[in-house]
C-alpha cells in the first residue's frame, strides 16, 4: 500500500523547533515523515516513533541518514528516548492527528466515507476493535463513550439504536455503523422539524463524533497523551523545545492544563496557534489544528 499523508503546520513547527545541526529530536509520531524530514534537512538527528507499522515500515525504505526509526507507542517515550541515546534533546514533537494514508485505507476502519470492517486500531497489535465496543459494550458504557470522547449530544440515542440494531445483526463494517447514526439524525430532524420539512445544510456527517469517540478509547489516546508528556521535561535540554499539533479539543487541553502546571517549562504560545487560509484551502484536514509550544527552562 502507498502510505502518503500531508503534515500540518510545517513551517510553523520547525520554526519554533529551531533545529540546529547535529542536535537530537524526537518525533513522536512519525506518519509519513513530512516532519521528520525538514528536521533532517536542516542537520538534525532525530529518534522517529510511531505505532503503526505501516508508517515505520514505509519511512524506513526511504533510507533516510540520521534517523532512528522505532515502532513503539509513544507513552514509552522515555525508556526509547534512553535506549536509543537520545536523553538529552532539542526539541520534541507531537502530531496528534490521524494520517491520511489511515483513513483513506478502507481495511483500517477510521473513516466513515470508505466502507471495510469496524476496526480503528494504530496498531494492529491492540487486542479491542471498534467492532468489539460497538458490539460488545453495555448502552450506558456506550453512551458514555459517545459523550465523553465526542461531546455527542444524542449520545443516548444513538446507544440504544446500536443496541437494537446488533440484536438482529452484528454490526461489522464502517458503512453499517454510520448508518445507524444517520438515521437516528435523520428522525430527529423530522421529530422537530415535521415530516415536510426542508432539510437543513450539515456541515459535518452525523458519524463524525461517534468515530472520533470510537477511535480514541479503541486507541488509549487521551491516556498515552497524559502518561507521555511528563516524560518530555526530563529528555528536553536546557531552550529545548516542546511542539504539539493537535486536532479536538480534549487533546488540546491536555496538552494546555499540561504546560500551564509544568514548573520547568515556559509557554511561548499564549493562544494555539492554527493554519493559514492557505494551508486550509491545499488541506481541508488542517482546519482544526492546534499548535501549541513549550520551553524547558
Amino acid at each position: 500500500m502507498k502510505y502518503f499523508h500531508q503534515s500540518v503546520l510545517t513551517s510553523e513547527v520547525i520554526e519554533f523547533l529551531k533545529v540546529k545541526p547535529a542536535k537530537l529530536y524526537i518525533d513522536a509520531t512519525l506518519g509519513a515523515s513530512g516532519h521528520t524530514q525538514e528536521i533532517l534537512k536542516r542537520g538534525g538527528r532525530v529518534l522517529a516513533i510511531d505505532r503503526d507499522p505501516e508508517s515505520t515500515k514505509y519511512v524506513a525504505a526511504l533510507h533516510l541518514k540520521n534517523l532512528q526509526i522505532v515502532n513503539n507507542n509513544f507513552s514509552h517515550i522515555d525508556n526509547l528516548a534512553v535506549e536509543f541515546g537520545f536523553t538529552k534533546v532539542s526539541g520534541i514533537l507531537f502530531d496528534l492527528g490521524v494520517s491520511t494514508s489511515q483513513l483513506e485505507d478502507s481495511r483500517r476502519g477510521f473513516s466513515f466515507t470508505r466502507n471495510g470492517p469496524l476496526d480503528m486500531r494504530m496498531d494492529p497489535n491492540l487486542a479491542v476493535t471498534a467492532a468489539d465496543i460497538v458490539n460488545n459494550f453495555e448502552k450506558r458504557r456506550l453512551s458514555e463513550i459517545f459523550q465523553n470522547f465526542g461531546n455527542e449530544r444524542l449520545s443516548r440515542r444513538l446507544a440504544d439504536a446500536i443496541f437494537s440494531a446488533r440484536q438482529v445483526k452484528k454490526i461489522e463494517s464502517t458503512d453499517e455503523l454510520a448508518r445507524i447514526i444517520r438515521e437516528v439524525y435523520q428522525r430527529k430532524i423530522n421529530i422537530t422539524r415535521g415530516p415536510h420539512a426542508k432539510r437543513g445544510v450539515r456541515n459535518i456527517d452525523p458519524a463524525t463524533k461517534v468515530f472520533q469517540a470510537l477511535r480514541i478509547v479503541v486507541n488509549s489516546e487521551l491516556l498515552n497523551l497524559e502518561e507521555a508528556l511528563p516524560q518530555t521535561e526530563k529528555l528536553l535540554e536546557k531552550g529545548g523545545r516542546l511542539v504539539i499539533v493537535s486536532f479536538h479539543s480534549l487533546e488540546d487541553a491536555i496538552v494546555k492544563r499540561f504546560f500551564k502546571d509544568s514548573k520547568s517549562l515556559k509557554v511561548l504560545t499564549k493562544l494555539p496557534i492554527g493554519p493559514t487560509k492557505e494551508e486550509i484551502e491545499k488541506n481541508r484536514r488542517s482546519r482544526s489544528a492546534k499548535l501549541r509550544v513549550a520551553e524547558k527552562m
